[in-house]
């Protein structure tokens, strides 16, 4: 049966590389991205697959909140029904950290955006619907004034770090909240040093098979063996559902990082 599956961060790295699989495989994938030329070519590309799948294109910068407002109510007026939201996007080096909100673009694009589109899309979602977040090995405590914009913080890998760990812990938490009703929430590390233009500015190394991650991303968006995952964080590194950092099983911690991020996004969007 055909899905209907929006990735964003689609135009390069493991967004793109789980989005030709998706489409190959038949389903409709909503290809989100930054870059009005990138993003073009990527959707010619894929819709040239053979196959009944389907490409849409979404143009948006998730470093501003309202873009991502905006975002959400595109695909909303244009679907009444979003089986799968795979919050791939990320951010490591830039050369302006700070966005127009007033934010480390690391937690504005690694974890703010993707937990007010995810809001956003519940609607869309509903019961049986999956979102899978992309988390990483780097997971390091979240310092809640550099999560809020008061603090900069001038290491791009710390920064990341942090972001990541925020990501996992909503995810956490919302994923056990809607454990019984739906949809199924899950963090996902897709596998460290893949081949991403990433890995490569980060860490100046070709990177493995990128395949790996994407493989990973379309079990979590489909495979059974996440059917009642919710709430769980999966570390392709070991192959298994595995513990994330310790910060994001302590459900005060959490709750103290779900409240910031609320905090932030009412204060930024107006929405409470």
């Amino acid at each position: 049966m055909q899905k209907t599956i929006l990735i964003t961060g689609a135009t390069d790295g493991i967004g793109l590389e789980t989005a030709k699989m998706l489409v190959s495989q038949g389903h409709k994938v909503l290809l989100h991205g930054r870059n009005p030329a990138k993003l073009e070519k990527v959707a010619k590309e894929l819709a040239a697959l053979p196959g009944d799948g389907q490409v849409e294109s979404y143009l948006t910068d998730l470093s501003r909140m309202d873009a991502v407002e905006v975002l959400a109510k595109a695909v909303a007026e244009k679907h009444g029904q979003l089986d799968v939201l795979i919050n791939n996007a990320g951010i490591l080096r830039v050369p302006d950290p700070i966005t127009s909100d007033g934010l480390d673009i690391r937690f504005a694009v690694n974890t703010l955006a993707p937990y007010l589109l995810t809001k956003l899309l519940l609607p869309l979602l509903g019961a049986a619907g999956r979102v899978v977040n992309l988390s990483s090995a780097a997971q390091s405590p979240v310092n809640p004034d550099a999560l809020a914009g008061r603090t900069p913080l001038s290491d791009d890998m710390a920064a990341y770090a942090q972001s990541k760990l925020a990501l996992t812990m909503w995810s956490r938490a919302m994923g056990l909240e809607h454990k019984e009703s739906g949809p199924i929430i899950v963090a996902v590390n897709p596998g460290s040093l893949l081949a991403s233009k990433m890995v490569k500015e980060g860490f100046g190394v070709a990177g493995k098979d990128i395949g790996i991650g994407a493989d990973i991303l379309c079990r979590a968006a489909l495979a059974d063996e996440f059917a009642t995952a919710s709430g769980q964080y999966f570390d392709n590194d070991a192959g298994r559902f595995n513990s994330p950092h310790a910060d994001a099983l302590n459900p005060q911690k959490s709750e103290e990082v779900v409240r910031l991020i609320e905090s932030i996004l009412a204060e930024i969007t107006g929405r409470k």
